[in-house]
């Protein structure tokens, strides 16, 4: 028998506590990488009162069926455009509601009635989630699916439920819980590989009398992300429809569902904000619609609004406040009833996506690497107005407070004193000149791993 060497003892311990040590840091899953890594999000609502001409009112659609579906005719549909709009944007993922709050379904279902099925348009052979997906996979943007199940004016559901108490009810509910789990598993089985599953407001667990569409998502998209209900959350509501979230915005999370500590009394602060110290992770998404500017909120189209597309300058602040606080950005897009994405809204996805571009493309200097300091030496006196950090979450969120100070006359300056990077930090100051940068890691679990330190003039041509 060997004998033990002590030495050897001492740095399995080590390896072993360290190990134990690493394992408290909450990691992200690849697809929750993907997710992050995307940065902006389109995601597309299309329904049947985008033909009606009547002001969308979402209390009212919630409860009221639309009269005749035939309306739905949209002669012009191109999903190669409105992909092509959201890629030059930026955009990396791409949603579209194959069910909302009608419960209408934009695809070939055979256990929903009320799909594309039924109408007229395409003699009854139209499937946009088909048209969809195709043309996200020609473009290189991962496709996703939003499902609405919690509201359905067509089955009389409202807030998951049937009307009712009796044993009518009961069937009835049980009739619906049934058309929903096969409806997610007809879109999880046709459609191939998906980024996301999109469960507006929830889905209710059979814990809760609901559908059981977790174990179907899981069987068919088993790299996807699911969101969301009480028994998974791999992403959370950043706490408003502003497009935007406040700072620090950690990635992690102390519950495995948000829907358990919202924080609805406070502002929904928990959402917004995360935890350091939280056991999962799970990253916090901003959202707005394209068409949510000066006093309006408009997801699904409607004639003469154009005015409230959110100008540039909006967008921009919208970016630097969701990709550049550690959130993903998902922007909501609306075609119009031809079938096509406005003619305004492609132009400003255009000029949002060149001005991201213009100002993240040409850095003045940039390092990386492991440690807690870490030096921009510039070759000269330099223009600095814009600073960028990220992290290497593939293990974890690792820094807890962190200064950037920038040299000049040959004396640091503090430009920023923070708490979280996460997948992305930006910070926009006014113009100073430097001859050299630092980032100083003051708090951190574990060594920090910048995957990223860049400076730039952002106005330079």
């Amino acid at each position: 028998m060997l004998k033990s060497n002590p030495f050897h003892v001492i740095a399995l311990l080590l390896i072993l506590l360290s190990n134990s040590l690493f394992a408290q840091i909450p990691l992200p899953t690849e697809a929750q990488l993907t997710w992050q890594n995307a940065e902006q999000v389109a995601v597309f609502h299309y329904d049947l009162h985008v033909f009606d001409g009547i002001k969308y009112n979402q209390a009212k659609n919630r409860i009221t069926p639309i009269a005749d579906y035939n309306i739905f005719n949209p002669e012009k549909l191109d999903t190669n455009q409105w992909i092509k709009a959201a890629k030059d944007a930026g955009c990396k993922i791409a949603i579209l509601t194959a069910t909302h709050e009608t419960g209408f379904a934009l695809y070939q279902s055979d256990v929903n009635p009320y799909s594309l099925k039924a109408v007229k348009w395409q003699d009854g052979k139209g499937d946009i989630v088909r048209d969809f997906v195709a043309s996200c996979r020609k473009y290189g943007v991962q496709p996703g699916i939003y499902i609405g199940i919690r509201w359905n004016s067509f089955y009389g559901v409202h807030d998951f439920k049937v009307n009712g108490d009796n044993e009518f009810a009961e069937k009835r509910q049980a009739h619906y819980n049934r058309i929903c789990e096969s409806m997610v598993e007809e879109l999880m089985s046709r459609y191939g590989e998906l980024a996301i599953v999109w469960f507006d407001g929830g889905a209710h667990g059979p814990e809760q009398g609901g559908p059981d569409v977790l174990s179907i998502f899981e069987k068919y998209q088993p790299n996807g992300l699911f969101y969301h209900n009480l028994q998974r959350a791999d992403i959370r509501w950043g706490g408003s429809e502003t497009g935007t979230v406040p700072y620090p915005c950690w990635g992690t999370y102390i519950t495995p569902s948000w829907f358990n500590n919202r924080g609805d009394k406070d502002n929904f602060k928990p959402l917004k904000h995360g935890y350091p110290d939280g056991d999962y992770y799970i990253p916090a998404m901003s959202d707005a619609p394209l068409r949510g500017y000066n006093g309006r909120h408009e997801w699904f189209w409607e004639p003469g609004d154009e005015g409230h597309i959110y100008p540039l300058a909006e967008l921009m602040n919208m970016y630097f406040k969701s990709v550049g606080r550690n959130s993903t950005l998902i922007i909501g897009l609306t075609p119009n009833p031809d079938g096509l994405l406005p003619e305004p809204d492609v132009k400003r996805l255009k000029e949002w996506g060149d001005e991201i571009k213009k100002r993240f493309s040409n850095p003045i200097a940039e390092t990386s690497g492991t440690g807690k300091i870490f030096k921009l030496n510039l070759p000269s006196k330099q223009t600095v107005n814009q600073l960028v950090l990220m992290e290497d979450i593939t293990f974890g969120e690792r820094v807890r407070a962190f200064t950037v100070e920038g040299k000049t006359g040959g004396k640091w300056e503090k430009i920023f004193q923070g708490s979280v990077i996460g997948h992305k930090f930006i910070h926009q100051f006014d113009k100073q000149e430097f001859t050299a940068l630092r980032l100083k890691v003051n708090a951190s679990v574990e060594e920090p791993q910048i995957l990223s330190f860049k400076v730039y003039n952002a106005n330079r041509e």
